[in-house]
């Protein structure tokens, strides 16, 4: 994997700031009654009304920061970093189809697999991305 293809080191912290970002905008827009558009939308909805935008900003500053902090570089980028990182989002992958396929045969409601499609591989990703970073490292220091 070509590291031109990455974002800065710092851009990780960026990114965690906006999946942080997330929780409270979410959590403040369902107390004001915001809730999901997708959920049960009328058929002559206008398209941009208060609570599309709303969900449309909170995805997007969501989505945005699981990106940023999948693809933000590492200290040190080898081959072995970039070994795992292709097999995390060969992982991710995986594991997004069979959910998304799973999703479609036993659930009916479209808006969730939506938000399912848009969250799992990053967040698959990530997680198994940092869990083989972190058990390489605790299997070199018990090397030394």
């Amino acid at each position: 994997m070509k590291t031109r293809f990455l974002f800065p080191y710092w851009c990780r912290y960026l990114g965690w700031g906006l999946v942080i970002a997330h929780v409270p905008m979410s959590i403040i827009g369902r107390a004001n009654g915001m809730i999901n558009p997708l959920d049960n939308p009328p058929a002559n909805q206008a398209l941009f009304t208060g609570e599309h935008l709303f969900f449309l900003c909170t995805t997007l500053v969501m989505a945005l920061g699981l990106f940023v902090v999948a693809f933000s570089r590492e200290k040190v980028e080898d081959e072995q970093i970039w070994q795992v990182r292709l097999d995390s989002l060969r992982w991710a992958i995986f594991v997004n189809y069979f959910i998304l396929i799973g999703s479609l045969v036993f659930i009916y409601d479209i808006a969730h697999i939506l938000e399912l499609n848009i969250w799992v591989p990053l967040l698959f990703f990530i997680i198994r991305f940092r869990w083989v970073i972190f058990r390489l490292n605790r299997s070199l220091s018990r090397e030394d």
